[in-house]
């Protein structure tokens, strides 16, 4: 699975996804409390990253967060400056943030990371790194299972983690959890984690 594919798959379903899942209201509340605890309140630049439509990053200035949309698909991009116009939303991609080192405050990374093959998930957390200033906190939501996997997501191939096997990741990678929200699944929504880490010193 190659970054161009999964622009493609979500470039196709972009209107339906937009309907689905375009606005914070159709965000779990405890997501939402779990993302502003740890991003609100951040002097700095706070990018999120895979924003899709655009809407948590509206959320996040609506908290007062200088917060930055990214997402690889134009589609997305398109809807997110046309529904929140004030907002600042640019195409790229994660696995080569136009920011420079120790530059951002935090970086906001939800369910954007489940389609990435986990060989590959080592050099992206380090690009994280990379850009993440002192203390920096990243935010991110991934699906959860008994082992690293791949699975047949509605849109495209995506992956779930063992959370602490995640976590490890994260720790190589220089960050340092500080909270998890777990949910299970409920015959309509797949188990899911949340993990907030900040980045550690050296």
């Amino acid at each position: 699975m190659n970054v161009d594919q999964v622009r493609q798959a979500y470039g196709s379903v972009a209107d339906l996804y937009i309907e689905l899942f375009g606005t914070s209201e159709q965000v779990h509340a405890d997501d939402l409390a779990f993302i502003g605890r740890h991003l609100a309140g951040r002097p700095g630049t706070v990018l999120d990253l895979g924003c899709g439509p655009g809407h948590i990053t509206d959320h996040l200035r609506s908290l007062g967060v200088n917060a930055t949309g990214i997402d690889m698909v134009p589609e997305f991009i398109d809807h997110a400056r046309a529904a929140h116009p004030s907002g600042s939303y640019q195409l790229g991609s994660f696995e080569n943030l136009a920011a420079a080192d120790h530059s951002v405050a935090g970086i906001l990374a939800w369910g954007s990371l489940i389609h990435l093959p986990p060989q590959d998930l080592d050099g992206v957390l380090a690009e994280f790194r990379r850009v993440m200033a002192p203390a920096g906190a990243l935010v991110l939501a991934i699906f959860v299972g008994d082992e690293v996997a791949a699975f047949d997501h509605k849109v495209v191939t995506a992956y779930r983690w063992p959370v602490d096997e995640f976590s490890e990741r994260l720790t190589r990678a220089g960050f340092t959890e500080v909270e998890r929200l777990q949910r299970p699944g409920d015959g309509t929504h797949r188990p899911h984690a949340a993990i907030a880490a900040v980045a550690t010193e050296g």
